[in-house]
């Protein structure tokens, strides 16, 4: 039992060893951490213009989606009703990414920041 121990011990020591050698920080120009380098509303910022983006790539494709889904419905009622339910859901989308730049912003401007842009 102890011998299964010593070993799993010894098997964990070599696996972490490289770990344990690598770990320390060079904090010199930069620090190599890989950490953004701004402002935290900056980086904010970027995190939402990166999801504003997103949704509007998927707005797109629901917009798309859901008119091919209507277009292709021929006559059935179920199909016409998931096309116009799939419409509303990609523009209500849409609209709440929006109404969080917007809310984003005025965040922004009321805790001091002066840059207008997003």
């Amino acid at each position: 039992m102890n011998i299964k121990k010593i070993a799993y011990g010894l098997a964990s020591a070599l696996v972490a060893a490289p770990a344990i050698a690598l770990a320390q920080l060079d904090t010199s120009a930069g620090g190599g951490t890989n950490l953004p380098a701004g402002s935290i509303t900056n980086i904010i910022t970027n995190g939402m213009r990166f999801l504003l983006i997103m949704v509007g790539i998927l707005g797109v494709i629901g917009f798309v989606i859901s008119g091919i889904i209507y277009l292709t419905a021929a006559g059935n009622e179920d199909q016409i009703g998931l096309g116009k339910k799939a419409l509303i859901a990609s523009i209500t989308g849409v609209i709440v990414a929006l109404l969080g730049i917007v809310i984003l912003q005025a965040v922004k401007g009321l805790l001091g920041g002066n840059n207008t842009q997003i």
